[in-house]
């Protein structure tokens, strides 16, 4: 007889959904400030005037990803209500083809047919719109969308990653601004990536380089063009 006990075990899925719109946010948070001072300092700008681009973006963004974090996570939470309301019509007007529906999933996956339709008798009569949620739908408590938490955890995320060129720009003396606000964000992105890969269980060097690539291609675009428009005016 198998013991009802279970063992604990944590899992990076169960913190897939906090994890990725903070990642994104400090991230963004990181290479949108610190491009927007250097390309507004590669125009000319005064230390004073970096300092305030770079608070004004801090705020622009955080709200930004606020925002924009809730709506799609809200889209992706209406789908998924959307579904399981189906769900829950068909298996009230047709209990019997959705048990045969979900036996034909576990047949799918390996089981053998007479084994197949008694988990999923077993399953449904336990909680049937349950067992569709998870097995057919793909819906589960681990990876459901889950709106405020992804839209808070993405502004304070993105203030946070955001305030880190913002103090350096502060604090750097302003003969080297432009290479201190450079440097220091790039090793704050690799840290940022090799601490979200381990998180993720991925290797930290390559989420390290993945970051750090992308935050210096943006912030030399962003240069490239402040420094154009500088020379214009």
């Amino acid at each position: 007889m198998i013991s009802p006990r279970r063992h604990a075990e944590r899992h990076r899925t169960d913190r897939i959904g906090w994890l990725r719109a903070a990642v994104l946010g400090a991230n963004d948070g990181i290479v949108s400030t610190a491009s927007l001072v250097v390309g507004v300092g590669a125009a000319g700008t005064g230390q004073a005037g970096l300092l305030v681009t770079g608070a004004a973006g801090l705020v622009a963004g955080a709200m930004s990803m606020a925002a924009g974090e809730y709506v799609s996570v809200h889209s992706q939470s209406d789908t998924e209500k959307a579904d399981i309301a189906r769900e829950r019509s068909e298996l009230a007007t047709d209990f019997s083809a959705e048990q045969r529906e979900l036996a034909a999933l576990y047949l799918a996956r390996g089981l053998e047919p007479g084994l197949a339709q008694r988990v999923a008798a077993q399953l449904m009569a336990h909680d049937a719109l349950g067992a569709h949620s998870r097995d057919e739908l793909g819906i589960s408590d681990a990876v459901s969308a889950r709106p405020v938490q992804a839209a808070l955890a993405s502004a304070a995320s993105f203030a946070a990653g955001a305030g880190l060129p913002l103090s350096v720009t502060a604090l750097a003396p302003a003969s080297a601004l432009m290479a201190w606000v450079g440097v220091t964000s790039l090793v704050f992105l690799a840290v940022l990536g090799a601490l979200a890969a381990r998180a993720g269980g991925a290797a930290p060097l390559i989420g390290a380089w993945r970051v750090t690539f992308w935050g210096a291609l943006a912030m030399g675009i962003t240069a490239g063009v402040g420094a154009m428009f500088g020379a214009i005016a």
